[in-house]
């Protein structure tokens, strides 16, 4: 992994603003700049992994953090009810544009099927 910063971790540490939604001690999520659906945001955990396999492997704590707070914003986005999904894009054939593990936050409203 390049030692230089990732947009999120300029993000988490404030040289970028964002709007965010909630952080605690080991993630941050923040809205979307480009949402896909009513609502759409970002997990992110602080410390950097590439993808979600590197985070699986290396960190399994801090993997369950990032889908504990997924339910909580979704909770505080109103959408834990009706429904929401939680994406992970790994690499570049899955879209992945920025190399430290996200995830996607999407819902508040009919979503979708994936694929073709």
């Amino acid at each position: 992994m390049s030692d230089a910063e990732t947009l999120f971790e300029r993000i988490i540490a404030g040289e970028i603003p964002s709007d965010k939604v909630y952080e605690d001690a080991t993630t941050y999520a923040f809205r979307d700049i480009a949402p896909q659906a009513r609502v759409h945001v970002l997990v992110v955990p602080k410390k950097r992994y590439r993808n979600l396999a590197e985070l699986a492997s290396g960190d399994p704590q801090l993997l369950a953090d990032v889908a504990s707070t997924a339910r909580k914003v979704a909770e505080i986005e109103g959408i834990a009810e009706s429904g929401y999904r939680v994406v992970f894009n790994t690499d570049g054939d899955a879209g992945q544009t920025v190399f430290h593990v996200h995830a996607h936050v999407l819902g508040g409203e009919q979503l979708g099927h994936f694929g073709r």
